[in-house]
C-alpha cells in the first residue's frame, strides 16, 4: 500500500515533536522513536531531506548524546531542531510530489538499484531549490537505469557512452527504437523519447552544474528543472515498465 505524503507529515511533525521533548529531559517512550524514525528513513523520497540527527541517532539515548552540546538552553535545542526540521515539513505539507511522482516512485519500488532510487529522490528534492542539481540527477537516474537493464540484459557498453548512445543500445534491446516499428504513429511516438533524451543531454550540458561556466552564463530556473525532472521520470517509467512486461513473458 502506498504511504500517502499526509502521514508522512504527520509522522515528522510527531518525530520533531518527540525530540524536542528529549531535548528538554522529557522522559517519552523509545518505541515511538524508533517507529517514527523508521516510517521516514524507509521512503527514499524524502530520505536526503530528513535532518542529519535522524539519520544517525538510532536510539532516544544517542540523540540525547547528539542535542545536549549544541546548546545548554531548552530554547537553543528546540530552534535547531525546529530548524533541521522545517524543509521536509514545508516539502511534505505540499503533498511533496505531484501525479507523476508518485507513479514513477511506484515503479521504481519494484527496482531494487539503490543509486537509481537515489538520484530520482534528489532529482525531487532539489528542482525547486537546486534546479542545476536537479537537471544533474535527472539525467543521472535515466543513465543508471539504461546501465542497470544493459548489465541485466548482458549487452556491452563502454563506460564513456554518453546518453544517447545508452538509451539507443537499451531502446533496441527493449524493442522501442524507432527504426524497430513500421506504424508511423509509434515510431513517431518512439522518435520523440529519443529526441527527449538527446535533449536531456543537451539540457544538462547547457544549463547544470556538471561542466563549468564562465562569466556570462544562463542558469537553469526552477521550470527548467520541473521539466528535466518530469521527462526524465516519465522516460525512466516507460523504459522500466517495458522491461518489466518484457520479462513477464
Amino acid at each position: 500500500m502506498e504511504h500517502r505524503f499526509d502521514d508522512h507529515y504527520t509522522e515528522a511533525a510527531s518525530l520533531q515533536n518527540l525530540m524536542v521533548a528529549i531535548a528538554q529531559g522529557g522522559q517519552e517512550g523509545e518505541a515511538d522513536y524508533v517507529r517514527l524514525r523508521q516510517a521516514l528513513i524507509g521512503d527514499p523520497t524524502i530520505e536526503p531531506l530528513l535532518p542529519i540527527f535522524v539519520k544517525t541517532c538510532r536510539t532516544k539515548l544517542q540523540f540525547w548524546g547528539y542535542i545536549q552540546p549544541i546548546s545548554k538552553t531548552y530554547k537553543g535545542r528546540r530552534e535547531h531542531i525546529y530548524g533541521a526540521f522545517q524543509r521536509l515539513l514545508d516539502f511534505l505539507e505540499r503533498d511533496g510530489r505531484a501525479p507523476a511522482d508518485k507513479n514513477v516512485t511506484g515503479v521504481l519500488e519494484k527496482f531494487d538499484a539503490e543509486h537509481v532510487h537515489a538520484a530520482w529522490a534528489k532529482a525531487l528534492e532539489r528542482r525547486t531549490a537546486d534546479p542545476e542539481g536537479a537537471i544533474t540527477s535527472a539525467r543521472t537516474l535515466l543513465e543508471s537505469v539504461c546501465k542497470h537493464i544493459l548489465d541485466e540484459e548482458e549487452v556491452a557498453y563502454d563506460d564513456k557512452d554518453d546518453l544517447p548512445k545508452l538509451y539507443r543500445k537499451t531502446a533496441e534491446k527493449l524493442n522501442i527504437a524507432p527504426s524497430q516499428h513500421t506504424e508511423d504513429v509509434f515510431k513517431m511516438i518512439l522518435g520523440g523519447c529519443t529526441a527527449v533524451v538527446e535533449g536531456l543531454g543537451t539540457l544538462r550540458n547547457r544549463l547544470s552544474d556538471a561542466h563549468g561556466k564562465g562569466k556570462v552564463a544562463a542558469r537553469p530556473q526552477p521550470r527548467h528543472a520541473e521539466l528535466a525532472v518530469n521527462l526524465s521520470g516519465a522516460l525512466t517509467q516507460f523504459v522500466l515498465s517495458t522491461w518489466e512486461a518484457r520479462n513477464e513473458r
